[in-house]
């Protein structure tokens, strides 16, 4: 790569298209450290590596936390806070299922968020759906570490979502626009297969 001195973007024009080369201002900013100098990356990675022995208690807690939220719809139903510590147990899980080595977690976990966040009227999910998602995600943490869990996460993960897909489009059926926003394919791409 060439090291320009003027803060000008370059144009190279082709037949075809051109390629503009923006200025390099970040190389502004940015410090060189001599070898030896203290690893931020490094000390992050090695205060996680010492704190791994703890997130299967912490994945257990969130799973009596999202238990917990559960219990209180059944005896209290679907009222705007029972939704709502519902949906941040779930989506809790989706987000640190990975980091603390639950993978198998997120993809139920998402499902859980989407049937939450998507259906129109708190009163029309259904519990019983509620009820599968929670015992999933509980099942697949309890029996973490199994040789052949990822596979039967994967089979339960997409019943689920398949389940939850079709009530979805049952549910938002009066809102097309609405139901083409939440089926459209995502920008984030997804794990490798």
């Amino acid at each position: 790569m060439v090291n320009r001195k003027d803060s000008n973007p370059s144009v190279a024009t082709y037949a075809d298209h051109e390629v503009i080369t923006p200025p390099h201002e970040l190389r502004k900013v940015l410090a060189t450290v001599a070898d030896g100098t203290d690893d931020p990356v490094a000390r992050a990675e090695a205060a996680l590596s010492q704190l791994s022995s703890e997130f299967g208690t912490w994945m257990n807690a969130e799973c009596e936390r999202l238990e917990a939220a559960r219990q209180r719809v059944a005896r209290e139903g679907f009222t705007e806070k029972t939704h709502d510590e519902l949906f941040r147990a779930a989506h809790d899980i989706k987000g640190e299922a990975a980091t603390f080595g639950y993978p198998d977690l997120a993809g139920v976990a998402n499902s859980l968020c989407r049937l939450l966040e998507h259906t129109p009227e708190l009163v029309d999910i259904p519990h019983s759906l509620v009820d599968q998602h929670v015992d999933a995600l509980r099942a697949i943490a309890r029996e973490h570490g199994r040789p052949d869990l990822a596979e039967t996460a994967r089979a339960l993960t997409a019943r689920l979502r398949d389940v939850t897909d079709e009530f979805l489009r049952h549910a938002n059926s009066d809102r097309p626009d609405y139901l083409e926003s939440i089926f459209a394919p995502s920008l984030v791409p997804g794990p490798a297969t």
